[in-house]
């Protein structure tokens, strides 16, 4: 049986909320890799996820933009985020976006539905469809090229990029934070058990004696 999540305060359905790796929090805690290869895995679950899709030339699109507080990117790989970080706008797309944000996810796809009014287009509230594994430290990069057919090196993936692809045989929107580097996973919330065993075996190679 999964445990309660603490994430989420207050009372009614969002109070109960069990996020899809709540099980596994203790296996991922005691798969940390500490020393010269530090590598860690977290769940960080109930992140607010809009899917938005919009023609980029658009009245709309602008109208979007000045809600979200920052531009939509137009590249593949490319993100965008507000001043203040409480928006991160990742390009799927040509004309497609997935807004990841801190703010209450109704109230952002309220918002969003709003910007984008009467045009063509939709505001899709997928928070529930995906979860965010985290993982971090100088030996992340290694973990994830055991399985991840992108060239994760920094001449060809960098801090603020974030794409399609796979890890294991699960599919993902990979997101890198920083040059650490700190990885943010987004598999569908089906397949985050199996990703997070999956990390899980690539970082115990790790574990064993550390050469400086």
């Amino acid at each position: 049986m999964a445990e309660p999540t603490t994430t989420d305060a207050g009372t009614g359905p969002v109070a109960l909320r069990t996020s899809p790796l709540a099980h596994l929090t203790q296996r991922m805690r005691a798969a940390t890799v500490t020393g010269t290869r530090q590598v860690t895995l977290t769940e960080r679950p109930f992140t607010t996820m809009v899917n938005l899709r919009v023609d980029p030339g658009s009245d709309a699109a602008d109208r979007i933009e000045k809600t979200l507080g920052t531009p939509l990117p137009r590249r593949c790989g490319d993100t965008a985020s507000a001043q203040g970080g409480h928006h991160t706008v990742a390009w799927l797309g040509p004309d497609e976006w997935l807004v990841l944000s801190q703010a209450e996810e109704h109230a952002v796809t309220a918002e969003l539905r709003a910007a984008l009014g009467t045009d063509p287009g939709s505001v899709v509230n997928v928070s529930a469809n995906r979860t965010t594994v985290e993982l971090r430290g100088p030996a992340a990069r290694q973990v994830l090229e055991k399985g991840c057919p992108l060239d994760l090196h920094p001449r060809a993936f960098g801090p603020g990029q974030a794409v399609s692809t796979t890890v294991g045989p699960v599919p993902v929107l990979l997101w890198q934070l920083d040059a650490e580097p700190t990885y943010r996973l987004l598999p569908r919330s089906s397949f985050a058990d199996y990703l997070a065993r999956w990390l899980i075996d690539a970082m115990q190679e790790y574990r064993g004696p550390q050469v400086p």
